[in-house]
This record gives structure tokens, C-alpha cells and sequence, in this order.
């Protein structure tokens, strides 16, 4: 006779880690329409002051990124930089280097669960 052994799951199996909650909130951002896509709308849209936080990937280019973070440090926009172009894209669904969250809400939580 064949036993069948199941593990059981840890205490924490359920629970997500940050990084995860992260980005499937970017994704919800994202069907949302709450995010500003690409360099060129991200840099438009932080002159305008009309975006609340920054997601950099962590591999964009020296050039670009300087350029995304002086200009988000002038005008007080947090920028975070923790994940890859293909963990951004896999989130939202795009391939873009660089995203910005132009609701408050949205922005408040993602960076709660950035720490």
C-alpha cells in the first residue's frame, strides 16, 4: 500500500514577503491607471509635480537614472530602486525601465511596503 505524506505548511506559508506585496501592488496600480509610464511622461509629470513616488528599476542606465533621480531629489519625490526591469514588467505588464504613481494613496502603501 502507497502512503501519501503531505507536508504541512509553515506558520508564515500564506503571508507574502514585502517584495512580492511590492510589486503585485504595482500591478494594481498599474490596472488602476494610477501610474505614469516610460522616461520621458515620468520626467514630464515630475515637473508638474503631479506624481507622488518614483519605481526605478535597478539596472536602467547611469545616464537615465541620473537623470530620473536629480530631477525627482529636486522636487521631493521618493524614488525607489529595489527591483529589476523584468520584475517591473512582469507587474505591470510592460517592459519599462522606470514608472511613477501619481495617486497618494497608492503611493503611501507601496512605499510601506518597500521597507
Amino acid at each position: 500500500m502507497n502512503t501519501l505524506i503531505i507536508n504541512k505548511p509553515e506558520k508564515n506559508y500564506f503571508k507574502m514577503k514585502n517584495n512580492d506585496a511590492f510589486l503585485n501592488f504595482l500591478g494594481m496600480a498599474q490596472r488602476a491607471g494610477k501610474l505614469v509610464l516610460g522616461e520621458d511622461l515620468v520626467l514630464k509629470a515630475i515637473r508638474k509635480q503631479s506624481v507622488q513616488l518614483v519605481v526605478l528599476a535597478a539596472d536602467t542606465g547611469a545616464a537615465s537614472a541620473k537623470k530620473l533621480t536629480d530631477k525627482s531629489s529636486f522636487y521631493k519625490v521618493p524614488v525607489i530602486a529595489d527591483f529589476d526591469k523584468n520584475q517591473i514588467g512582469s507587474a505591470i505588464g510592460l517592459q519599462r525601465t522606470v514608472v511613477a504613481v501619481n495617486d497618494a494613496n497608492f503611493a503611501k502603501r507601496l512605499i510601506e511596503l518597500s521597507k
